[in-house]
């Protein structure tokens, strides 16, 4: 078992930046791919990103490539999201999740969850 903790997410207007951070307890982190998906009111979860178990590979969906950055620190059991540039249309609810080792872009990979935690961008 592995639980997901996110924290980091508030009010920020459009044009600034905002660092998520979720961290994990349980078994081991570092065996564990880990992705962040979002959902705003009345959409589907959607990913946003995603590192491998030691960082060496990344994935971004296209929407928020070269403004969104994620990263991990295995030594704090952490995994970051560093969003840059934020929009409007960046406003969800964004819930980070595990899988073993390897990467993936949809949500029914991943067999652990964090609650989530709310990014509001005013226009």
């Amino acid at each position: 078992q592995v639980q997901l903790v996110e924290s980091g997410g508030g009010l920020v207007q459009a044009g600034g930046s905002l660092r998520l951070s979720c961290t994990a307890s349980g078994r081991a982190f570092s065996s564990y791919a880990m992705g962040w998906f979002r959902q705003a009111p009345g959409k589907e979860r959607e990913f946003v990103a995603a590192i491998s178990w030691n960082g060496g590979n990344t994935f971004y969906a296209d929407s928020v490539k070269g403004r969104f950055t994620i990263s991990r620190d295995n030594a704090k059991n952490t995994v970051y999201l560093q969003m840059n540039s934020l929009k409007a249309e960046d406003t969800a609810v964004y819930r980070c999740a595990a899988r073993p080792w390897t990467i993936g872009s949809s949500p029914s990979e991943y067999d652990y969850w964090g609650q989530g935690t709310q990014v509001t961008v005013s226009s």
